[in-house]
């Protein structure tokens, strides 16, 4: 049986251009883009935007009310300066701050913003999952080929 995963994580948009610009000014690079999606690419995994409407619809949910926020993405950093690098550069591109970089109770320093549409990303130093040259995140005892 495959291994499990995410390949994609699409995030639904009020306002496909206003989002666009949020992630191009927050440092990303688009890989692909039409009028209907953007597509960005994030080791491993793509990361794209699509209208609210339009994802419902392919959802097979026509006029499903889409909510944001009961979840979180997050990435993770070697040190607590570049958490705080990457949070700077979010609150410039437009992202709201909801919570700023801090220790935290459980050994590492975190904070979280909100995108424009309210997607919420957690940036953190995790000492016991630190990334990899590449950014990705294998847990203690897991298996990296998973």
């Amino acid at each position: 049986m495959p291994q499990p995963r995410v390949s994609f994580i699409t995030l639904g948009v009020a306002d496909l251009d206003r989002a666009r610009r949020f992630y191009e000014a927050w440092g990303w690079e688009p890989a692909e883009a039409s009028q209907d999606v953007v597509f960005f690419q994030a080791n491993g995994m793509v990361i794209s935007l699509f209208g609210l409407a339009a994802l419902a619809d392919d959802q097979g949910r026509p006029g499903a009310s889409l909510g944001t926020g009961a979840m979180t993405l997050a990435q993770n950093y070697l040190t607590e300066a570049q958490v705080d690098e990457v949070y700077a550069a979010a609150l410039a591109a437009g992202a709201t701050s909801l919570k700023a970089p801090e220790k935290v109770f459980w050994g590492g320093y975190s904070g979280y913003v909100a995108d424009p549409d309210g997607h919420v990303w957690e940036l953190a130093m995790n000492p016991f999952s630190p990334p990899g040259p590449d950014g990705s995140v294998v847990l203690p005892g897991a298996d990296a080929e998973g």
